[in-house]
């Protein structure tokens, strides 16, 4: 009996992934959010506006990233295109965990986020693998784990309504 070997999968290279995102968050901003944008009904996960404050800066930094729903909690995951190391709007958010997401056709939805962990965390990589099925392989070929971050719903505060 033949072994067959299974690869990871073949991702294109870091720069090609961030000047996709790039592009994409450009198209929203001139689009002003009508396109690029899908809710997770449409194909098992959708795609938000996060808005976090710079851990640095001060300043409102924003994303788009997928997400699921749990409930009434957003679940994502921090993966950095599968690069190695965090993304820049995770560590934002592991200093100011309030933020502000934005779903299609909706206004403002003030969240905190955090990071699931234990059987929670597994629970809900699994809902991602369940989507795309090589997540597993993608979180392979980083050396750390993927953050798995739940977006709880949260009051509206005053610095929220500017978001």
């Amino acid at each position: 009996m033949t072994k067959t070997a299974t690869r990871p999968p073949k991702l294109p290279p870091p720069w090609f992934i961030h000047a996709f995102w790039r592009v994409h968050r450009a198209l929203y901003r001139l689009s002003g959010g009508r396109f690029l944008w899908t809710t997770s009904s449409k194909r098992g996960w959708g795609a938000l506006r996060l808005t976090t404050v710079g851990r640095k800066s001060g300043r409102e930094r924003s994303v788009i990233i997928g997400y699921l729903e749990d409930g009434p909690n957003l679940v994502t995951l921090a993966m950095n295109g599968w690069d190695e190391g965090h993304p820049s709007w995770w560590l934002n958010l592991e200093a100011h965990p309030d933020a502000v997401v934005r779903l299609a056709g909706e206004h403002a939805r003030p969240v905190r986020a955090r990071r699931a962990v234990g059987e929670e965390r597994d629970r809900l990589w699994q809902r991602w693998v369940a989507v795309d099925p090589q997540h597993d392989g993608y979180a392979a070929l980083r050396s750390t784990e993927t953050p798995v971050l739940v977006l709880e719903p949260r009051a509206m505060g005053p610095s929220d309504a500017r978001r």
